[in-house]
């Protein structure tokens, strides 16, 4: 396992998405100068040309490096670093390809024969991340809502811009607001009316530069009209669900008896989650992905694993399991002011500190 997981962020969190920048020659000069390096007669020389062109890319780049220049300057290297004029030229052989052929799944949009230049996808189990993004109108200002890295990252691996993207507990607009960001349509239901106004209003003063839909409907996720919703928008069906629900009893957001946070029981709240899963299913295209973001629950000296719990319930409503993602986020409010209360508890009570949460991926049968 990488422990250097635990030293780094995973994303860039506290930056708004850089602009881009465009590559230091146009795509038909590389391809042209890739075509004479494939002819070179010995290592030797290719060695020697890759130098050339890494000076000339330096000098017409003049400072100011983008993504695509960091990319291709990485398998310049990899080339030259090459012990043999075959492996080489295998390698010049799937770069040309990366710069003229696009090849991607029917999920996203992800360049698979440049699939290295997509090095802040993670791809790990193990997330542990710093600083919540407070870039693109995100705020930490609601009680038990998720760091945008996730949608982020979810929407990223499971749409395509300009797919349609269901929450199912809006709460303070998180993942509208990552689908913003992204080129991602999104849709979602939040139990509160004043909650919901207050993050309509949050959307409309955020970027929406691709100018996609973003809509809040105030319902009960659990019965609430998915296929109208969507046909009020001229779609039939949606393509990623994200569910973010409270963790049982662990805080309670409102005095509704249909808030998930005040069932009466684990079992009661476990059923309404089979509940909200089953009703979302029917709209969410066969073989498209739903992600399950919960955490565990400490009680009366016992630990209740509540995320595995709900993730057999969201099973039960027609989806197999993809992936579980373990996810810690180090840097809350009631993990600073409580550190040192819950190590002393602790050692007293003979248990460990649950820091983490989970994110399940299930795919729909």
């Amino acid at each position: 396992m990488n422990t250097d997981l635990e030293q780094a962020s995973l994303w860039h969190d506290d930056l708004a998405p850089p602009e881009s920048i465009p590559p230091a020659l146009p795509v038909d000069d590389l391809l042209a100068a890739l075509t004479r390096l494939h002819t070179a007669p010995t290592i030797a020389s290719v060695r020697e040309q890759i130098s050339a062109l890494q000076h000339h890319l330096a000098e017409a780049r003049n400072g100011s490096a983008g993504a695509d220049d960091e990319y291709l300057a990485g398998e310049l290297t990899q080339i030259a670093a090459a012990q043999t004029l075959e492996r080489a030229q295998y390698y010049l052989a799937r770069l040309r390809k990366a710069l003229s052929a696009v090849r991607t799944s029917a999920i996203n949009d992800i360049n698979l024969n440049r699939w290295k230049a997509y090095d802040d996808l993670v791809t790990d189990s193990l997330w542990v991340e710093q600083r919540r993004d407070r870039s693109g109108g995100h705020t930490a200002g609601y009680w038990g809502n998720f760091i945008p890295q996730i949608p982020n990252q979810m929407m990223r691996r499971y749409t395509k811009p300009g797919e349609w993207v269901l929450d199912t507990f809006v709460g303070s607009g998180t993942t509208l607001l990552e689908g913003n960001r992204l080129g991602r349509n999104t849709l979602g239901v939040e139990l509160q009316p004043h909650v919901a106004a207050a993050t309509r209003e949050r959307l409309a003063a955020a970027p929406n530069p691709h100018n996609v839909r973003n809509t809040v409907h105030v319902g009960d996720s659990t019965n609430a009209d998915w296929r109208t919703l969507l046909a009020d928008h001229g779609q039939t069906s949606a393509q990623l669900v994200l569910m973010h629900p409270p963790y049982f009893d662990i805080i309670k957001f409102s005095t509704d008896e249909r808030d998930l946070s005040n069932a009466p029981s684990v079992e009661i709240f476990l059923e309404m989650m089979r509940q909200v899963a089953a009703n979302v299913a029917p709209v969410l295209d066969t073989g498209r992905y739903l992600a399950l973001i919960i955490g565990d629950k400490y009680a009366k000296g016992e630990w209740l694993p509540l995320g595995f719990w709900a993730m057999n319930a969201v099973q039960a409503a027609g989806f197999s399991l993809k992936s579980i993602v373990v996810k810690n986020f180090e840097d809350t409010t009631g993990k600073r002011a409580q550190k040192e209360l819950w190590r002393y508890r602790a050692l007293v009570g003979g248990f460990y500190i649950f820091k983490h949460e989970y994110i399940f991926v299930m795919q729909k049968k």
